[in-house]
């Protein structure tokens, strides 16, 4: 598909949005025009919060997630004309911000931002240059939902308890195995001190009890693509190879040549290693499939580590 310019953008948001007629006001002020067709339709920046907007929604919402592809690097996407008319027709649409997907916020500004916007940023209180990855967060993604269950009530008011017992289906069924993972890890390795590769992991490291000893400048880097100094390399080297920490957690999706030489040092070394992804992976996965699978993954290299 082609890609456009932020010019021509919102020419092509222009025109679809000529033949959106259910539009609704941001949250960030104003009134919220209600769902006539009870039934939402909804676009999400990444497909991690896609999946749970949709499972919250259930069959009141119908969900459209624009990065879905495991190898779309989401800081660096480039918006198509597709992409520019679902968002354009959509009643709510769901970004990231905190400088993670600058691109969604190019196409709500090139046709006004008519519609109502879910700001992960927004709704958890951080900006630009705080750590992007909110999904990470156990308390975090709970905000999200909350947000999602008040924005779809104010959309579609007649069916604002069938949201809220979305809701709790979600927290209770749904993402039940994950937050028993997260306390039996918590539990079991709290203070157990890990190495990881970026900082997405730093958002999980604190909520599962681990004592991250990576330097943060390092994971900041690697999560941007930006140089990594020669002080953090040296300084993760001799935590591997003393074995300082028991653990290396990676994002398997972005591994650079420092990340790998990291590995290396860390399977010489006999540290269990095991992975992240910043996106669904498999894309078709929901979000809780996801992270239930990645935090076996964890618990697993844990078990080998200490012996528990």
């Amino acid at each position: 598909m082609p890609r456009l310019s932020v010019r021509l953008i919102a020419r092509v948001v222009t025109t679809a949005m000529a033949a959106v007629t259910a539009t609704a006001c941001s949250t960030a002020g104003g009134t919220f025009a209600p769902a006539t067709s009870r039934l939402i339709t909804v676009v999400a920046a990444e497909n991690f919060w896609g999946s749970i907007a949709s499972q919250i929604g259930g069959r009141h919402v119908s969900v459209t997630s624009i990065i879905t592809n495991p190898n779309t690097d989401p800081h660096s996407y480039e918006p198509t004309v597709d992409d520019a008319k679902v968002i354009a027709a959509a009643q709510l649409v769901i970004e990231n911000g905190i400088g993670y997907d600058p691109w969604a916020a190019d196409l709500l500004a090139a046709d006004g931002a008519t519609q109502t916007v879910l700001n992960v940023g927004n709704v958890v209180g951080v900006g630009v240059g705080a750590n992007p990855h909110r999904w990470y967060n156990p308390a975090d993604v709970q905000k999200v939902i909350t947000q999602l269950v008040t924005d779809y009530s104010k959309l579609d008011p007649a069916d604002s308890a069938y949201f809220a017992r979305r809701r709790t289906w979600f927290n209770t069924v749904a993402l039940r195995q994950y937050h028993l993972l997260i306390a039996t890890i918590r539990q079991k390795y709290l203070g157990v001190p890990v190495g990881a590769s970026e900082s997405i992991f730093a958002m999980l490291a604190p909520a599962l009890g681990l004592r991250l000893i990576t330097p943060s400048s390092f994971l900041k880097a690697i999560s941007e693509g930006t140089e990594v100094s020669a002080a953090d390399k040296q300084a993760i080297d001799y935590q591997i190879t003393h074995h300082l920490i028991k653990i290396y957690v990676y994002n398997s999706q972005n591994v650079t040549p420092d990340v790998r030489t990291q590995l290396d040092l860390a399977r010489t070394a006999r540290i269990p290693v095991t992975t992240i992804t910043e996106t669904l992976a498999p894309p078709g996965d929901t979000y809780q499939a996801w992270q239930v699978r990645q935090l076996r993954g964890i618990a697993a290299a844990l078990a080998i580590a200490t012996g528990r």
